[in-house]
């Protein structure tokens, strides 16, 4: 998606983020992402705030409300700080987090940062004020139609663990950032997930699998079911990849493929 500058968008809508924020001083596009029509960091005499938003006609702009709500009851996320629906334009302010992207690499310190927010999240009940169908169903296309109740799980999770949405913080804690694919799932789903991330930054599948078992909730996962999620997984990323070819995706889709065949060989497949 192309994104416009803050300087782009209506007067009227400047105005009312003004009013939250005071005037804006300088700001700043991210260079992440591809979701947002407008992502960008504002600088003002009170600090700086991310700001990031869409056309209020767009189809969707609902993810953006549905972002926005869940990131209200996410653990280790920022703070949702207001919300401007004017001008033709929906957009919200969160906190700014001052930090870094985590290094996912063999040795990195931050592997257990990134444990802790793991196991923290899988406690997590998905808010059942908050509809959202489940994560199963967005794979329904890779799955048969009798789906494991092992994979019906109505946990809060993220499903999308890409080291750009994650800040490590000056105090030492890992948050997570950009909530909207944010969907119920089996509490180990987002460890699972991350498990590509992990091999795509050099761990060996075996590394990457003790590394996500340090989760209570992936440790005592089903093995069958998990070995069933990685090959869903790679079903979808590789369709993806070749529907829908994006920089990233050949990484992280052969990363997928090693894991699956990993799991289905049986060298990682263990009980509790």
């Amino acid at each position: 998606m192309d994104r416009i500058e803050w300087h782009d968008l209506p007067a009227a809508s400047r105005a009312a983020v003004e009013r939250r924020t005071g005037p804006v001083e300088e700001a700043e596009t991210a260079p992440h992402g591809v979701m947002s029509r407008l992502a960008c960091t504002v600088h003002t005499r009170e600090g700086r705030a991310f700001i990031k938003g869409t056309r209020q006609d767009d189809p969707q702009a609902w993810v953006y409300r549905h972002e926005a709500r869940v990131t209200c009851r996410a653990p280790h996320a920022p703070r949702v700080l207001w919300e401007v629906d004017t001008g033709g334009w929906l957009l919200y302010g969160y906190e700014y987090v001052d930090g870094r992207h985590p290094d996912l690499a063999p040795g990195s310190d931050d592997l257990g940062l990134l444990v802790r927010t793991l196991t923290d999240l899988s406690k997590a009940p998905w808010p059942e004020i908050i509809s959202k169908k489940p994560l199963h169903t967005r794979w329904a296309d890779f799955l048969s139609s009798d789906v494991p109740t092992a994979l019906q799980g109505r946990a809060l999770a993220h499903t999308d663990m890409s080291p750009h949405n994650m800040l490590v913080t000056g105090t030492g804690e890992l948050l997570l950032l950009d909530w909207a694919l944010a969907c119920p799932a089996p509490a180990w789903a987002d460890a699972a997930l991350t498990i590509p991330r992990l091999i795509s930054a050099g761990h060996t599948p075996e590394q990457a699998e003790a590394i996500a078992r340090q989760v209570p909730a992936y440790h005592t996962a089903d093995p069958p079911t998990v070995t069933l999620f990685a090959r869903i997984v790679y079903a979808a990323w590789e369709h993806w990849e070749r529907t829908r070819p994006l920089p990233h995706r050949a990484v992280l889709t052969a990363a997928a493929r090693d894991w699956a065949a990993c799991r289905e060989a049986g060298s990682t497949i263990r009980t509790p």
